[in-house]
């Protein structure tokens, strides 16, 4: 059985710390959430995930299949079945849709053959093939087929960009996706449509990590392990009812119950009821070694 194994990964950007020991383990099939405020660490965990240049890793190793894949490159990492789902997804113009998505299937599927017959010639599947997968997944997720001949989220709305990381991630059927902020700037049609397609990609056994601020998302799609993020680490985790019991009492809440002695790291609070310490299934942790 496959595993994303983060461990006690601190990471930096322009010799500033941001994580400072994360720890998770996401199995085959299982949905994670990550929660915390802006700059908690959320969406520094998921561009050192997948490589970004930017962030230089200072201790810490991120298993993939066992394999450490901090030193591979990030074509190499979604060769090996990682894939990210931005919050701000980048306009390319000049590329297609359908040509950027041929493309990326062909390398993907060619890495996996080699990795599976290193002696053996790979060929790429017909374009009648592509063409007829790529129809599919777009109807899953209700978007125009006149998507596939525009360039890659110049004028697409807020949503067509959301769709368009969906699709790409049915398309590659990666082991791991982590989608950072998926429900960033989308109105509730919206959320919905694009739920639904990541819904349709979780059929036991792609692992993925949703990393979100607030319960909306969460209530399309559905985790079954809660983590909250506070100054670079993971203070709390338990299953969907620690989600819940944010959306009632906020973060400031969470911050006195669970890490009353940290300093406080983000560019918004939440103001909250005081609240009773500690909630039934609720685990309180440094480090999170294991599910919960």
């Amino acid at each position: 059985m496959s595993s994303l194994e983060i461990k006690n990964l601190h990471a930096k950007v322009e010799n500033k710390e941001i994580l400072r020991g994360v720890n998770l383990t996401i199995g085959e099939g299982e949905v994670h959430a990550l929660m915390g405020l802006n700059g908690s660490g959320k969406s520094t965990l998921a561009y050192v995930l997948a490589g970004h240049p930017n962030y230089e890793v200072t201790e810490g190793e991120v298993l993939l299949g066992g394999e450490n894949i901090l030193d591979l490159e990030p074509d190499e990492r979604a060769h090996r079945g990682l894939f990210l789902a931005f919050q701000y997804p980048t306009s390319i113009p000049g590329v297609n849709v359908a040509n950027f998505l041929r493309q990326s299937y062909n390398k993907v599927q060619q890495s996996r053959f080699m990795q599976a017959h290193p002696d053996a010639e790979y060929k790429a599947a017909p374009v009648a093939e592509f063409r007829k997968r790529l129809d599919e997944k777009m109807g899953q997720l209700r978007m125009d087929r006149s998507f596939k001949s525009r360039y890659l989220n110049e004028g697409f709305s807020g949503g067509e960009k959301k769709r368009m990381e969906i699709l790409q991630m049915a398309m590659l059927d990666p082991k791991f996706a982590i989608m950072d902020e998926t429900d960033s700037g989308l109105d509730i049609d919206a959320l919905r449509t694009v739920a639904e397609g990541v819904n349709s990609q979780l059929n036991g056994q792609l692992g993925a990590l949703v990393i979100t601020h607030y319960q909306r998302l969460l209530n399309y799609i559905k985790p079954q392990y809660v983590h909250i993020m506070m100054n670079g680490h993971i203070v709390a985790n338990g299953g969907p009812e620690l989600a819940e019991e944010l959306d009632v009492k906020g973060y400031d809440w969470l911050r006195q119950t669970y890490a009353p002695d940290e300093p406080f790291v983000g560019d918004e609070r939440e103001a909250a009821p005081a609240g009773p310490a500690g909630a039934p299934g609720i685990t309180v942790t440094r480090t999170l070694t294991g599910r919960s």
